[in-house]
């Protein structure tokens, strides 16, 4: 049961050594901290750790004892140096295995794409005991742990692992959620509604497109742990869809 008087922590280690060599700019820590401010979770310190087994064993391990919640992104593919699964394995003191629910994923997802190889089998490796978090975008799974979540690195797929999440962590206060649906293609409104979202902090606005009776639309879910605030950015959302001359419908469609 959740107590408005706990204040809920997660810590975030940041896997790969092209983050820190600046061959690719992380965009995970930005999001990832909005994602759990919704939650009623606050991050309070963020590693981004090379490519070395003992440097991950040593921040999941400082990170994860001192919070509720501890975060992996990065290091969770098919190839050889993706290490991030046996590290936290170590760090937690058990094995890695095969999970067939996993196994069983990958399988159909490469059915069409030359099948389950070697180095794709790789993806379906946890550390023993772990429960899988679904991945609508590459079919690769991430994994949980007790109080341990371990994401991939491309921000579109956490993303969507962080989306399967939402609602689904203990954290400081329950999550509240409005549904608004138009008939208008996500793109034409994305400034909108990342305008509408930078101006309610304690607000995220997840987009959800669809394709029906010939049409584009999508359903615009709104989430916060806040009352107040969740019914101003409503308000927002919808004057700005009217504003731009789109219908909308509470409740989604």
């Amino acid at each position: 049961m959740n107590s408005p008087d706990k204040i809920w922590t997660a810590g975030l280690v940041i896997i790969g050594d092209e983050i820190l060599s600046g061959r690719t700019h992380d965009k995970n820590i930005a999001q990832i901290a909005s994602w759990l401010q919704v939650q009623g979770i606050r991050l309070t310190e963020v590693r981004v750790v090379a490519d070395v087994e003992d440097h991950i064993v040593e921040a999941v391990n400082a990170l994860r004892t001192v919070n509720d919640y501890l975060f992996t992104t990065g290091g969770i593919g098919p190839t050889h140096d993706d290490i991030t699964v046996d590290a936290v394995a170590k760090a937690l003191g058990v094995p890695v295995v095969i999970h067939e629910e996993a196994r069983a994923i990958l399988e159909r997802y490469y059915a069409d794409k030359g099948g389950l190889n070697e180095g794709r089998l790789r993806m379906a490796r946890v550390p023993e005991g772990s429960d899988l978090i679904p991945n609508i975008r590459s079919g690769a799974p991430g994994i949980r742990r007790g109080n341990v979540i371990v994401m991939a690195g491309v921000p579109h797929i956490t993303a969507g692992m962080l989306d399967a999440l939402t609602g689904k962590l203990e954290g400081g206060a329950p999550l509240l959620s409005e549904t608004i649906g138009s008939w208008v293609a996500e793109s034409e409104v994305a400034g909108m509604l990342r305008e509408v979202e930078k101006a309610h902090e304690n607000c995220q606005i997840g987009s959800y497109p669809f394709f029906r009776e010939g049409k584009v639309g999508a359903n615009f879910v709104i989430r916060s742990t806040h009352e107040e605030d969740l019914a101003s950015c409503v308000d927002s959302l919808t004057d700005g869809l009217a504003t731009s001359g789109y219908d909308f419908t509470p409740g989604g469609i």
